[in-house]
């Protein structure tokens, strides 16, 4: 019911938040994005004049350069001036978003730890772990390469050509990072830094590090296990505490997007939510597909059994209400409990497929509203860093969008862009959640098969 409850407030204050900004644009904001809109106009006729002068050295040329300074400074000044008249707004979101960007690194840090030590016990049951994680894998890169393809298909943010504020990083233009780059942003010299600095990666790296040797130690490991487990306990209730000040973040950051590009906006939302609603239908076909490959017909027994908990998934954003009831229809499908008590658990760690296509669709939607184009060779490294960054963060409320505000800052999308997603994320959470059911559902059974403990 709280979870209902909250859902229910984020979107009151969505609501309320795109009627507050289209009051702001229409009465407050009118002159000066009337002013704003026509520098920029007048700033591309002139780009495009001096993209057809050769000479630089020209009058013609260096009158057009004043010309172009000019209209900046013109444009700067009335943004400027626009970002005051709506700065109490700008407050709200901007709370939020640092409240999310507190908790990131601890959150990852502690359920990553937690989720390798038991990892760990794979050693002991040898080929069922080996083949449950290789299933993983396989469905993990399926649905950040749908997400990846559907969105470079669809190309929801093309048609929103919002400007890059000053100073923004533009970094993901580049066709790739170096060798050196990459390897810099891997591997941390310090866990203090990695922390400090938001280095998501790098704190994933050293997770994996301390969980393998954790789980190496045996019994005394064991204590650590414990404690990062209840400190994991305690971030999630961190998380809820500030998920509790989503609506406020949510009525801010919307009335911000509406008051600056106006009700036009609204469409390119629309479209974005029923293209990623399509992408997911696709994973589903494809994933039941999968399933039928394996279990015959009896894939549509498992789904008409395990309905109820993706309806529950559905229906409270979160893929963790429904575990009680999949455990249990997982053992009256014929599963055996040892390999439901280990697989599914494992995977609400590593298998959250709806959650990792929204991480490669939603980031590369932010890339095309800001006029960033990576190349298909860098997709495929974000696709890479997004699935390493993705685990741990199984039953935090809206994780994906943690993890995203984690990504943004490392592909050097200006902040600013998970405000775009952030009044529409409850939308977007009910369906992931209920693809990651589907997808853990399906992979307990398909293990179940291939060990013959399917009764």
């Amino acid at each position: 019911m709280k979870k209902n409850r909250l859902t229910l407030y984020i979107i009151i204050a969505l609501v309320l938040g795109v009627g507050v900004g289209y009051i702001y644009n229409t009465n407050v904001l009118t002159s000066v994005n009337k002013e704003l809109s026509a520098a920029n106009v007048q700033a591309k006729a002139v780009d495009l004049q001096l993209s057809r002068i050769k000479d630089s050295t020209s009058a013609e040329y260096l009158q057009l350069k004043a010309t172009r300074a000019k209209q900046t400074e013109v444009a700067k000044k009335a943004n400027n001036e626009r970002d005051d008249k709506i700065e109490g707004f700008a407050i709200l979101s901007d709370i939020f978003l640092r409240l999310i960007k507190m908790i990131v690194a601890p959150l990852i840090f502690t359920t990553l730890v937690v989720g390798v030590a038991k990892v760990g016990d794979i050693k002991a049951v040898g080929r069922i772990g080996g083949r449950t994680l290789l299933l993983f894998v396989g469905i993990s890169f399926l649905s950040l390469l749908v997400g990846m393809l559907m969105v470079n298909f669809f190309e929801p943010g093309g048609s929103m050509h919002l400007s890059l504020p000053a100073g923004a990083g533009t970094s993901i233009k580049k066709s790739g990072l170096s060798l050196r780059d990459f390897i810099s942003h891997v591997f941390p010299r310090s866990i203090t830094e990695a922390m400090a600095n938001n280095e998501i990666l790098q704190v994933v790296v050293f997770s994996l590090f301390f969980g393998v040797a954790t789980a190496a130690i045996g019994e005394k490991g064991e204590i650590i296990t414990k404690f990062m487990d209840a400190a994991a306990h305690v971030i999630m209730k961190i998380t809820s505490y500030v998920m509790k000040l989503a609506p406020l973040g949510v009525f801010g950051a919307i009335a911000v997007v509406v008051a600056k590009e106006g009700l036009d906006i609204i469409a390119t939302y629309a479209t974005f939510i029923g293209e990623f609603y399509i992408a997911l239908a696709l994973l589903w076909i494809m994933m039941i597909s999968g399933g039928y490959a394996v279990l015959k017909k009896r894939v549509l027994q498992l789904l008409g059994r395990t309905e109820d908990a993706m309806l529950v998934a559905f229906s409270t954003s979160t893929s963790e209400a429904a575990f009680p009831r999949a455990l249990e229809e997982l053992e009256r499908f014929g599963c055996n409990n040892k390999i439901v008590s280990f697989v599914l658990p494992l995977g609400y760690s590593f298998n959250l497929v709806g959650s990792m296509m929204y991480l490669t669709f939603a980031l590369l939607f932010l890339a095309q509203a800001y006029g960033m184009h990576p190349s298909f060779g860098h997709q495929l490294s974000i696709l890479l860093i997004l699935m390493l960054m993705s685990k741990g963060v199984a039953g935090v409320p809206r994780g994906a969008l943690v993890v995203l505000s984690a990504a943004i800052g490392m592909f050097s999308i200006p902040d600013a862009g998970l405000a775009l997603l952030l009044g529409i994320d409850p939308l977007l959470d009910m369906g992931r959640s209920a693809t990651n059911v589907l997808g853990n559902v399906l992979a307990t059974a398909v293990v179940s098969e291939w060990e013959g403990e399917l009764e």
